[in-house]
């Protein structure tokens, strides 16, 4: 039993070829950065495709290529109201491109008759996760399966979703993509619209659930698929994985009337591997070395204008200062809670005249200074000693008020075993008994680093 398609002829061709013509245009047109992570999850656009394919075409050539066992499509219901998520029951799905099969077995493992449940009448008319189907058939490699979820209109079920989500996501072997289904501001003139959305790219650039959902509720920003796109944000936090904004265009820039657009925007999620670019790494190298001259000569802090996404992003960061070899200071934020080239810049700063070790650096010194910047991951707590891995792990020492951290690359440099690192650790940085971390009730956090410096780059 399948599902007839109910946008055909209207928000895409009819005709199999136009559908595969439109499509390629928008892939060749989308320019994204390499991405060298694993892609998880994705946040599409679903007017139209004279509309928002452009913006759509991003989100598909990021995932062009790659193999993926399920796409969970995650939508809104434009047509029956309900409360819950709703999964249809059909086996399939038709498309001009061919058929798509259900993941009947994850669809099992979501279906709990409470706030998950079967329901096909949600999707009949519903346009929202059937756009999404061609686009993938063309940039997949077959095979793949989707488990389609239309959400209802009651405020909590993304809460719900995301952590049944998340508890399946931990067992499952496969390999699964989550592409959340939203367009952004609806009917106002180009300039609100453009700027009511940049608040909201905003807000998903940095995770901030509370702050989008305030945002929302007060008619800041709007998305038609606010509950797909909160459900995947807060999947994508408790996974650890990051988001990477890829593009964002208005109907007044697809189709040409401005006086009345709707908005739309490509997002990327992904786990692991490094997302900076050489020319990211330069420009944070650079903001280091301008931020020091500046302040050490006039006190004063300096801006930046910043056009990489990559460096937009919350994420922790350390700077380490060497002069002649030998360190001079090294601060760090290891949690995020600023854009990375914020984070580097002030950074800089304080490990020039924050760090207690040694006497401040005057600007004289600068000449004989080279900076190293080291780029953070999210710190992952461990049960074990066993689970670190020297010089690929930092490491973050907790107990009771006292905690210390060590970079990775401090173990590659020692030479150190693991019981000299972890005792160094704690009584050296912490203020620990140097054997307190073999103790229950120490905690252990692990995180890895992108470690860069001045003369990998010939800019010393």
């Amino acid at each position: 039993m399948g599902r007839k398609e109910a946008a055909r002829g209207m928000f895409y061709p009819y005709d199999k070829n136009e559908i595969l013509n439109l499509i390629n245009k928008f892939l060749k047109e989308a320019k994204i950065p390499k991405i060298k992570g694993e892609i998880v999850g994705g946040i599409v656009p679903h007017a139209g495709y004279i509309y928002s394919g452009p913006v759509a075409g991003y989100v598909y050539k990021a995932i062009e290529g790659r193999k993926f066992d399920t796409v969970i499509l995650i939508g809104p219901s434009h047509h029956v109201g309900f409360k819950g998520c709703a999964i249809d029951i059909n086996d399939y799905w038709n498309s001009p491109l061919g058929r798509v099969n259900l993941d009947k077995d994850l669809i099992k493992k979501l279906i709990d008759g409470k706030r998950i449940f079967f329901d096909e009448v949600p999707h009949l008319k519903e346009h929202s996760l059937e756009v999404q189907i061609p686009f993938l058939q063309r940039v997949l490699k077959n095979g793949f399966k989707i488990v389609p979820i239309v959400m209802g209109q009651d405020t909590d079920s993304w809460v719900y979703l995301s952590k049944k989500l998340y508890d399946i996501l931990e067992k499952e072997k496969k390999k699964i993509l989550i592409l959340a289904s939203t367009d952004l501001s609806h009917y106002y003139d180009y300039r609100k619209a453009s700027s009511m959305d940049k608040k909201l790219i905003e807000y998903i650039k940095r995770m901030d659930l509370d702050g989008l959902i305030k945002a929302l509720n007060n008619g800041e920003v709007e998305m038609c698929g606010a509950r797909s796109v909160l459900t995947l944000i807060k999947l994508m936090k408790d996974t650890k994985a990051k988001p990477l904004f890829l593009k964002y265009l208005n109907s007044g820039d697809t189709a040409g009337d401005k006086s009345r657009v709707v908005g739309y925007g490509a997002f990327v999620f992904v786990k692991g591997g490094d997302m900076l670019t050489d020319e990211d790494k330069k420009t944070l190298l650079k903001i280091a070395r301008k931020t020091l001259e500046e302040y050490l000569k006039t006190g004063k802090v300096p801006d930046f204008e910043i056009k990489s996404e990559n460096l937009k992003r919350i994420q922790g960061a350390f700077v380490t200062l060497h002069k002649k070899g030998r360190l001079r200071g090294c601060i760090g934020n290891i949690i995020g809670r600023k854009p990375l080239w914020e984070t580097v810049r002030d950074m800089a700063i304080e490990s020039a005249v924050g760090d207690p070790r040694f006497p401040n650096v005057k600007y004289e010194e600068l000449k004989d200074i080279d900076i190293e910047i080291s780029v953070l991951s999210p710190l992952k707590r461990v049960s074990s000693p066993d689970e670190i891995v020297l010089g690929k792990h930092g490491v973050l020492v907790r107990k009771g008020f006292n905690q210390g951290v060590y970079l990775p690359q401090v173990a590659t440099e020692t030479g150190w075993s693991k019981e000299e690192f972890l005792s160094s650790l704690c009584y050296h940085k912490a203020g620990l008994d140097p054997l307190a971390w073999k103790d229950k009730d120490t905690e252990l956090y692990v995180f890895e680093a992108i470690v860069f410096d001045e003369k990998e780059f010939g800019l010393r």
